[in-house]
């Protein structure tokens, strides 16, 4: 009997100590909301397919000769930095920070990732990885409109991928990993000072220190295919809403309100952008209209998840003024080659959208944020901060990498190659297989270029 009693103890002992670890269990796995998880797997889906759709929206705007090198741009840059996320990028992101500088490297090659719940998250941190994954994708891709057809292919790698250690990923732990611009109180919902300030000026930078494409000013260098372009406005403005409502994190009243403020002000630019064309140049174009989606998605973008419908139609509008002239008045005025407006659109329209966040940013939409200037708060100091340091991170950045690159390999196309085309000379292809006639329908117009591309493949079919 005494045994039966001593076995019936034991038992038992060994169930209450076990039950403490099965509680504990459970309640880690009540942490992960399979709602929030889907959502947010969807979003990085949806934040996946719009580096694509930027690839076509760039080829379409560029001549026909280089339209497989800029959609390889594109593409090469998704898989590229897929790899450098996972091994540095999540680690220098959003690992421990040090000193509001850097992540430390704790999480290098996602180590102790594993299955476990984002700290005050609902949702896997392996689903945040994948998220943030994308958009440390696109972000160095949006630079690539700046230099369009003039930057050789390795330059252009080499240089993309130290842009992304070294001056993406400190700015967004700066702002996103809780380094000294979030302890600021700087609010990027979801990347306009990260995204987008960052990219469009260090486009600007780079571009001005590659200098002009040969013959810009003098030979039309206009779109070779628009139904292209807006195939990939249409995936980008699509793919927008998990870019904004995912970053909420989840799949609730924060996100619906993200996605509705980004459609709002995507529409209420593309009307804008459309009729101040209309007033200034006469005619309305379709891709002034995939322009002005594109300017509107990005001013919205710092402030989707801190402000409410009617001020997100504000933000559109004048966005889509704003980066219009930015567009067709101030760069044709200064005379420098943003190819296909990389710091018109995304550079201007970041940072309008980061000012007007700290105009009318509420903690009514969001109260884990902050109030704007027009709701008696004094958000609009640490936004105009924020701006000035990401100028600064993209300009002594860009060009400090761009010098070190140039000291190493060639970086610009040389005359003869532009003329012949990126896609036959660095990748061997091209795009159609009868080649397609771009600028003015006179062929006097373009003539040199054509004869010098003739010349170059009828060589290069002999070899």
């Amino acid at each position: 009997m005494k045994k039966k009693w001593s076995i019936l103890c034991m038992t038992l002992l060994c169930v209450l100590m076990a039950a403490p670890a099965a509680l504990a269990a459970d309640g880690e796995a009540a942490k992960i909301d399979t709602g929030d998880t889907a959502w947010v797997l969807i979003s990085a889906a949806l934040v996946f397919i719009m580096t694509p759709g930027l690839g076509f929206f760039y080829g379409g705007m560029v001549r026909s000769k280089n339209v497989l090198t800029t959609i390889m741009q594109s593409f090469f840059i998704v898989a590229m930095i897929s790899v450098e996320w996972v091994i540095l990028g999540y680690a220098m992101t959003f690992g421990a920070d040090i000193n509001g500088f850097i992540g430390s490297l704790d999480k290098i090659g996602l180590a102790g990732v594993g299955m476990n719940v984002l700290e005050n998250g609902t949702i896997p941190e392996l689903a945040f990885v994948a998220f943030q994954c994308m958009f440390a994708v696109i972000t160095p891709a949006l630079i690539t409109g700046a230099f369009a057809e003039r930057m050789k292919f390795a330059a252009f790698a080499v240089f993309i991928l130290l842009w992304a250690i070294f001056i993406y990923n400190p700015m967004a732990h700066w702002v996103w990993g809780g380094g000294f611009l979030a302890q600021l109180g700087a609010l990027d919902f979801a990347g306009g000072l990260v995204i987008h300030i960052l990219s469009g000026v260090s486009g600007l930078t780079i571009c001005l220190l590659l200098g002009k494409r040969h013959g810009y000013g003098r030979l039309p260098m206009l779109p070779h295919h628009l139904p292209m372009t807006v195939l990939g406005a249409a995936l980008l403005w699509f793919g927008w809403f998990g870019f904004n409502a995912g970053s909420a994190l989840g799949a609730n009243a924060l996100a619906a309100n993200a996605f509705v403020a980004s459609q709002a002000a995507a529409a209420a630019a593309t009307v804008a952008w459309v009729v101040v064309e209309w007033l200034h140049n006469g005619k309305p174009t379709i891709l002034g209209a995939a322009s002005g989606c594109i300017a509107g998605l990005v001013a919205i973008t710092p402030a989707a998840g801190f402000v409410a419908p009617m001020p997100s139609v504000l933000i559109g509008l004048i966005g889509g003024v704003v980066c219009y002239f930015a567009v067709a008045v101030v760069k044709a005025k200064l005379g420098y080659d943003d190819a296909l407006d990389a710091f018109g659109v995304h550079g201007i329209g970041g940072t309008w959208g980061a000012i007007a966040t700290g105009l009318w940013a509420t903690k009514e939409v969001n109260p884990a944020g902050a109030d704007g200037l027009f709701y008696g708060g004094n958000l609009l100091t640490a936004q105009l901060i924020s701006i000035v340091v990401a100028y600064a991170l993209a300009i002594v950045g860009s060009y400090v990498l761009f010098k070190i690159v140039s000291a190493f390999m060639k970086v610009r196309a040389d005359e003869n190659e532009e003329v012949a085309g990126l896609d036959i000379v660095e990748h061997g292809e091209r795009g159609y297989a009868q080649a397609i006639m771009t600028g003015s329908p006179l062929l006097s117009a373009d003539a040199p270029d054509m004869a010098m591309q003739s010349s170059v493949l009828h060589e290069s079919a002999l070899k």
